[in-house]
């Protein structure tokens, strides 16, 4: 055989082996496609005081309609639009918790939920604390019971209630006022005995002392003309810290934003020397973004257990105010170097952003006859600054 010339079988041979792997890539290439699932803000038309908790793999949503209480049940917070719900409950007529119903709260706590929220009999004076109680798995199954009212010895004025747990000990947190007369919210916290009765005396740990906390005018003759806002406070712990985050100024007005205590996971946190308080505001309107009055969040991660997101309503156009046209939006947030949240500017309504924890490798069908066995993969999620 010549060796200075390819046999006519081999070069064909050669070809079609090239054509073969690249037809395998090509058809590999196909089935590891890599579409990233998005959502935009708002998730929900309208709702305030919007919260969320994650359990069993599930999200479980709730915010304030005033007359009722609806829980959202969910495996992807995103698509919240079409997630089943369920009325869970509706005060009866003529109680003293019958009217006004703000801020539910949802809670597993000891193997039984729980439903913190606040309601008046229709005169705001009257504004306390209550929880109901439903020991079913499913907190959209099972019965919801009225549990109790949630004072300790003053009982005072009280609107968003929370709780936590530190220590092996459970703490109520809530936005309230020092004496009879509306004037001034502050923020406060008591030890609880168990998940329906606090027990000792109140701590105050936040009043509004910066001007960005206290913007908060009326022009209404039922309440006073001037009104100063600490309220809606949630605990966010990081590291060897602990954080309370709440809202600060009016919530009829444009600078509605979200100030910060800090406090040491070791110290009393009874004692109010123990929470410091940053003195700027920490999430605030971003009118380039047309966001305003962005506040009264919750904190949820993703599930994958990877990433920190922040959950809050906000009105889309200045002087909104409190009304129905807060809806509830949701933006992932990420950790200073001193360990210390970093939430950003709110995020524009109407923009996409990938859901949380969820990039996601769609299999197409190969061809037959091409060999190729489907394999799923994860990628790791996308993060941003």
């Amino acid at each position: 055989m010549n060796k200075g010339k390819k046999h006519p079988l081999h070069l064909a041979f050669f070809i079609k082996a090239i054509l073969v792997v690249s037809l395998f890539c090509n058809q590999y290439a196909a089935a590891q496609t890599k579409v990233l699932k998005t959502f935009t803000n708002p998730i929900l038309p309208a709702g305030a005081d919007p919260w969320i908790t994650y359990k069993d793999g599930y999200y479980y949503y709730t915010n304030t309609l005033g007359d009722s209480i609806i829980i959202w049940k969910t495996k992807d917070i995103a698509d919240l639009r079409n997630a089943p719900k369920k009325t869970i409950w509706i005060p009866p007529v003529g109680e003293r918790f019958s009217r006004d119903v703000w801020a539910p709260e949802i809670h597993f706590i000891d193997n039984k939920w729980y439903l913190y929220f606040a309601a008046d009999d229709g005169k705001n004076d009257n504004h306390r604390l209550y929880v109901l109680e439903n020991e079913a798995a499913d907190p959209l199954q099972g019965e919801w019971k009225f549990k109790a009212k949630l004072a300790e010895n003053d009982d005072k004025w009280a609107i968003d209630g929370s709780v936590f747990r530190h220590n092996n000990q459970l703490y109520l947190i809530w936005s309230g006022w020092d004496g009879d007369v509306n004037g001034q919210q502050n923020i406060y916290i008591a030890k609880m005995k168990n998940p329906w009765t606090v027990t000792g005396k109140r701590a105050k740990i936040s009043e509004p002392e910066y001007d960005w906390e206290k913007n908060g005018d009326l022009n209404d003759p039922n309440n006073p003309p001037h009104v100063s806002v600490n309220e809606g406070p949630e605990v966010l712990r990081h590291g060897n810290k602990i954080f309370l985050i709440y809202s600060a100024s009016g919530c009829w007005t444009d600078f509605y934003s979200l100030g910060m205590l800090t406090a040491s996971n070791t110290s009393d946190l009874m004692d109010p020397k123990s929470w410091k308080k940053s003195p700027k505001p920490v999430f605030t309107q971003s009118k380039e973004n047309s966001v305003y009055a962005p506040g009264h969040n919750s904190f949820f991660k993703s599930p994958d257990g990877k990433e920190d997101w922040i959950l809050y309503h906000a009105n889309a156009e200045p002087g909104s105010g409190c009304g129905g046209k807060r809806s509830p939006r949701m933006q992932m947030f990420t950790w200073k170097k001193d360990g210390t949240p970093h939430f950003g500017l709110p995020v524009k309504a109407g923009v996409p952003l990938a859901i949380p924890g969820e990039i996601k490798v769609i299999e197409a069908k190969p061809r037959k006859g091409t060999g190729i066995k489907q394999k799923s993969s994860r990628l790791k999620p996308v993060t941003s600054k």
